[in-house]
């Protein structure tokens, strides 16, 4: 997974290490991440390929509402046939949350020798 440098998601987030962590677990697969450095996340490549549409079908809207931003990005379509399908997600995340306080021992995330605030492998255990 390529991931921002930033926000929620970022590389010094152990709280997203727990998520990915308990994903892992669940869906017991080894899940690879790879952290853009900071300022750098215009290198992602949905980003570079999808939102340049996105804002041409967008251009000159005021969009005034979350089901009208919906409409405009789902007419977002490129000649080689990109399609942008949208969902709206409605569940209302908790605010505050904090890693448990173990869980920096006990992780099962392996970091790269290159790199290893930026890229680590999250492995499947039963901790």
């Amino acid at each position: 997974m390529l991931c921002d440098g930033g926000g929620s998601n970022s590389a010094s987030s152990y709280l997203f290490k727990e998520d990915l962590q308990a994903l892992s677990n669940r869906l017991n697969l080894r899940i690879r991440i790879a952290h853009y450095p900071s300022y750098c996340s215009k290198y992602n490549p949905i980003e570079h390929r999808v939102f340049p549409h996105i804002t041409r079908a967008c251009k000159g809207v005021p969009l005034e509402s979350v089901e009208m931003a919906k409409h405009y990005i789902e007419k977002t379509e490129t000649t080689k046939g990109l399609k942008v399908v949208v969902r709206i997600i409605d569940k209302v995340f908790e605010t505050g949350r904090k890693y448990a306080t173990d869980f920096k021992k006990n992780m099962a995330i392996q970091f790269d020798k290159f790199l290893p605030k930026w890229n680590y492998v999250a492995m499947p255990c039963t901790c």
